[in-house]
């Protein structure tokens, strides 16, 4: 018979066991580094490491001593323009920091000193000019002849996030992506190696299926390296004509295409029921633009995608519309899809995934679960289990509103997790309307009368329809950053409001002219005055006297940066339409003329205006942007607290309002969480990561809109942050070109 003491005696050791066996787990978590080549204790990748969650080993800066933070060093590339702006999360190898600047030139700098040591430049001479077009650097017109000389009228794209690296111990190289060419870099020169693609390039518009003159694709998130591959999504335009966002691995020796994973499938592949049946043919988008996460020891690696293409009228696309919006494992060796979940179907609301995915591990019944956690514009955070996508927390499928546009058919349901809870507002009503003055309050409570809004994923309409959290989010592309002995995850939040619009494409009918095609074709991005949007969109005002009418019809048809190739309307009405947007002449085309009348090309706009009070500022009380700490153990909030100011509302007593970020976190064992990522008062800030308190913050030369990177050089802990600016509409911080690195004094 057992007594009270043997039970006694039995349930403590049972308890002992347990303590060890959850105590191990912690311990193992920790020996990640060690095991996985010391990613904790470097800053080797996008993200840090390939599991891209934002941590850090390191502690010399902690606690006790963040409050003695000094700059240790700074770095101006001198290169930015009017408008520029610097995302980009460095990369640092054996005491070299690898980064690139607003003119997506490459530089190595000596990590320790902030020194150059070498400067790479895709743009092969060309200048960005103060209306985002380029310009020679000599300051001369540039010719048709500069092309033969390889100085492209219109440089690469402007945003870049960052850099991949790979070596096998002798050979060590650097990848870029600038316009549709992805580089690879000698890393110790900066030299193009020219045994890669073509003398050090590799044309990411070939292999696609379609004809690579009419398509237009870049990245503006690193590819992950896995042993030899490089594994790359792409940023591709938004409304028709698009190119598909397929997921793809090259060789790093050569650059040859290993495989590709159809994110649109092809007859035959998985979800090809999910859209028209020509829908591969002809529709874009479904890219995953906010990079790769890879679990090296599975062999899976995890692409978070974008929706299709046009994002907020999918007359064209019918249907759930896979791979658009979804979580991918792959096989990182194959490109075999091993699991998926969509976070939104047929997406109408531009909802991409923002970020790629942050591989974590979490607790469930005592023991320790690895995990894929993933971001969204909507303020949700959704986490599975890693090896077989089974949802960790509840998921509810409920219903949404129906569209009122012709032509159109909304999802009836969407997917919402029950936990964790969301980290952003997540309907905009009434009582939320602005109290920062009674004027204030009265205009936006009248102009929220007249939109659309019954709640998330209310379909656009013509009337116009309110979206909440906003098209920048919720969640950002700078995505969330994980602490694996707390198992907190730690995510910046903006609380936004955006007005997606509809309105219907001018038709071609009779004589078609330049002015008519720019109206079908131009106008909802570039405006019908083509002043386009600051934030965004340059403006095509002067182009004429930058550009010649050739260089001019040459970017109509090539595209570049978000705007898509214009290849498929021929020559003629290409000339009549550069003619148009160069002096404002227009040109009735001469010869064929594209018919451009489909039915899902019915509708442009909705490009998602930002809602905002009558003197700019949003049209909600605050707080207007948060940093939360989630648990992922149990999926509630463990603190929020409002991140940014406002420094012209401060001096009226209006601290801590917090504002729109742009840039993500970085959290470190040394018990604090990083952070820039504030359009408007230019501030570096620490905060302690168990409790939110704000320990320390630091002023830029600009704001730092970028995820922050931390390592050891000598012995000494730096944390480094790229100070772009250029993001604020409201003119607060403008452009810059500078990396700050802090440090604890000598």
């Amino acid at each position: 018979m057992e007594t009270g003491r043997m039970r006694s005696r039995k349930l403590s050791q049972v308890l002992i066991i347990s303590l060890v066996i959850l105590w191990s787990g912690h311990w193992l978590i920790g020996q990640k580094a060690t095991q996985q080549g010391g990613y904790y204790r470097d800053w080797r990748g996008y993200g840090g490491s390939p599991d891209n969650i934002h941590y850090s080993a390191l502690g010399q800066i902690n606690l006790s001593n963040v409050q003695n933070l000094k700059v240790a060093w700074q770095y101006d590339a001198g290169d930015a323009f009017p408008g520029s702006q610097m995302e980009c999360n460095p990369i640092i190898i054996d005491g070299t920091l690898f980064a690139t600047t607003p003119q997506l030139h490459v530089i190595a700098l000596d990590a320790a000193k902030g020194s150059l040591l070498w400067n790479f430049d895709p743009n092969m001479g060309s200048a960005w000019s103060a209306d985002g077009y380029a310009s020679r650097l000599d300051g001369k017109p540039s010719s048709t002849s500069d092309h033969n000389k390889g100085r492209p009228s219109a440089p690469v794209m402007r945003d870049n996030r960052g850099l991949s690296y790979w070596t096998n111990g002798t050979d060590q190289r650097i990848f870029l992506v600038a316009g549709h060419s992805l580089w690879a870099l000698d890393a110790r020169t900066g030299k193009p190696v020219s045994a890669f693609g073509d003398s050090g390039k590799v044309d990411l518009r070939q292999g696609l299926g379609r004809d690579p003159e009419t398509l237009s694709i870049s990245s503006t998130s690193p590819g992950r390296v896995y042993r030899d591959l490089i594994i790359l999504g792409s940023i591709v335009p938004e409304d028709n004509p698009a190119t598909p966002g397929d997921i793809r691995a090259f060789d790093v020796r050569t650059g040859k295409l290993r495989w590709i994973f159809h994110t649109i499938p092809h007859p035959g592949e998985f979800g090809y029921e999910t859209w028209p049946k020509d829908a591969w043919k002809t529709s874009g988008g479904a890219n995953a633009w906010g990079g790769i996460s890879l679990d090296e020891r599975r062999g899976l690696v995890f692409a978070s995608t974008g929706s299709a293409s046009f994002d907020f009228y999918g007359a064209d696309r019918i249907g759930d519309d896979l791979f658009a919006n979804c979580i991918l494992a792959l096989n990182a060796d194959t490109g075999q899809l091993v699991w998926y979940f969509q976070v939104v179907k047929h997406d109408l609301w531009d909802r991409d995934l923002p970020a790629a995915a942050a591989l974590v591990t979490v607790e469930r019944d005592g023991r320790l679960v690895d995990a894929v956690a993933q971001t969204t514009k909507a303020g949700l955070l959704f986490v599975f289990d890693r090896e077989t996508g089974k949802p960790l927390f509840p998921i509810e499928y409920r219903k949404v509103p129906p569209s009122d546009v012709d032509g159109e058919k909304a999802s009836e349901t969407q997917p919402f997790p029950v936990l964790p809870q969301p980290f952003a507002p997540q309907k905009f009503t009434e009582d939320m309307v602005t109290d920062r003055t009674p004027e204030a309050h009265q205009a936006v409570l009248s102009q929220l009368r007249n939109f659309r809004y019954e709640g998330q994923f209310t379909p656009p309409s013509l009337q116009g329809t309110l979206i909440f959290p906003g098209l920048d989010g919720g969640g950002e592309w700078g995505g969330g950053a994980f602490d694996p002995s707390s198992r907190l995850f730690y995510v910046n939040s903006d609380s936004m409001v955006s007005i997606a619009r509809l309105v219907e494409r001018p038709k071609l009918e009779g004589p078609v002219t330049g002015r008519a095609l720019y109206m079908q074709n131009c106008a909802s991005c570039h405006l019908e005055n083509m002043r386009g949007d600051s934030s965004h969109v340059p403006s095509l005002v002067g182009i004429g006297r930058k550009l010649t009418e050739t260089e001019i019809a040459k970017r109509i048809k090539n595209g570049g940066s978000l705007m898509p190739a214009f290849a498929k309307l021929g020559s003629p009405a290409i000339q009549a339409l550069a003619m148009y947007v160069a002096s404002g002449k227009s040109v009735q085309v001469e010869g064929p003329a594209p018919s451009q009348n489909w039915p899902w090309l019915k509708y442009m706009g909705g490009f998602g205006v930002r809602f905002h009070d009558p003197d700019g500022y949003p049209p909600m009380k605050p707080p207007w942007g948060t940093l939360n700490a989630i648990s992922l153990d149990t999926g509630e909030i463990e603190w929020k607290v409002p991140l940014g100011e406002f420094p012209e509302l401060v001096k009226i007593g209006m601290p801590h309002t917090g504002s729109d970020n742009y840039g993500g976190p970085l959290v470190t064992a040394g018990g604090l969480v990083f952070i820039g990522a504030t359009n408007h008062d230019n501030k570096f800030r620490a905060f302690d990561k168990a409790t939110g308190k704000l320990l320390w913050e630091g002023t830029l030369p600009a704001s730092g809109n970028a995820t922050p990177a931390t390592y050891q050089v000598n012995g000494r802990q730096f944390v480094v942050i790229a100070a772009g600016g250029g993001k604020s509409h409201r003119g607060t911080s403008p452009s810059a070109a500078i990396y700050v690195a802090f440090a604890l004094p000598e």
